[in-house]
């Protein structure tokens, strides 16, 4: 937790520095209408946008004291809790990630296949995103530094047919997880979204009960354009929870908010680094101390 803490901290410290302008401080039993007025500014600059800043102050203002630590509260509560993923009894967990370019999805794909390996899972990827040659091979080393197994067809190669080659081989050499990789798709291409919701059928037709989980990861300096990418994947492919990336550069971290008001889909994991270490299991409580002036907070408890 300290860990994680200190990295998303830092992270978010654009968006917190914002605020800290506007925010007397948590000890403030209560703030004045010009007080709050100046939070719901200071909100909107850090990617909350204006109708959740509106609505995170109106919630804020309801509960008792109507101080700063009130707003925290009311960030929690438009936060959805995320359960531990749950693997299936019998055959692999499989789960399809998706993206546009430049979100990082490669690299995440990576972390996460570490990740499982660490826990003692064996897995299996498919380097759907064909394409891109330099993403098959970006993929290959980190699945070889994971010490998982990869699924790879030649450039240009029919990414349907890789996503059920893969899911194919996972059920009949029974790995604990398969992961799909797709290409990195621009939401507004309608060829390539048609695609990618046959990737989708196609890894049913391998496998009916797959895919358990559809993860896409945005990059959290996209500010409203994640909105928009959410709901066009959401749509074709059925996203099931986020990851959201590179919280540790020019990303203001309101943008987290944002996405859970909008579409109420878990945050799975964020990043806030490049290293293994930089993807964590997403903690909403340590996002939000993170995210506000933490007064005489600046030294986290470990």
């Amino acid at each position: 937790m300290g860990s994680f803490f200190g990295r998303l901290k830092k992270g978010l410290s654009r968006s917190r520095e914002g605020l800290s302008q506007m925010l007397p401080g948590r000890n403030v039993e209560a703030l004045s209408d010009a007080e709050w007025m100046d939070v719901e500014d200071g909100l909107i600059m850090a990617d909350c946008g204006a109708v959740l800043s509106e609505a995170l102050i109106a919630r804020a203002r309801k509960r008792q004291g109507g101080s700063v630590e009130a707003l925290k509260q009311a960030m929690l509560a438009m936060l959805p809790q995320a359960d531990a993923t749950a693997m299936p009894e019998q055959g692999p967990f499989v789960l399809l990630v998706v993206g546009v370019n430049g979100t990082g999805k490669t690299t995440t794909i990576g972390k996460l296949a570490t990740m499982f390996r660490q826990q003692g899972k064996s897995v299996l990827i498919g380097a759907g995103d064909t394409f891109r040659a330099a993403a098959v091979e970006q993929l290959a080393i980190w699945v070889e530094r994971a010490g998982a197994d990869l699924v790879r067809q030649h450039e240009g190669a029919d990414p349907a047919a890789v996503a059920f080659d893969t899911v194919q081989r996972g059920v009949a050499r029974n790995y604990d997880v398969v992961i799909v990789d797709t290409a990195g798709r621009v939401q507004t291409d309608r060829g390539l979204m048609d695609e990618l919701a046959k990737v989708r059928r196609v890894i049913a037709k391998a496998y009916p009960e797959a895919p358990h989980e559809v993860w896409q990861v945005v990059d959290g300096g996209t500010g409203q354009n994640a909105v928009v990418q959410v709901d066009r994947f959401r749509e074709v492919a059925g996203t099931t929870g986020l990851i959201v990336t590179k919280l540790d550069g020019s990303a203001k971290g309101g943008i987290v908010l944002q996405l859970a008001h909008h579409f109420a889909l878990p945050v799975r994991y964020v990043g806030v680094g490049e290293t293994l270490e930089g993807l964590m299991p997403f903690d909403a409580e340590a996002f939000v101390d993170g995210l506000l002036p933490s007064d005489q907070r600046e030294n986290p408890e470990p």
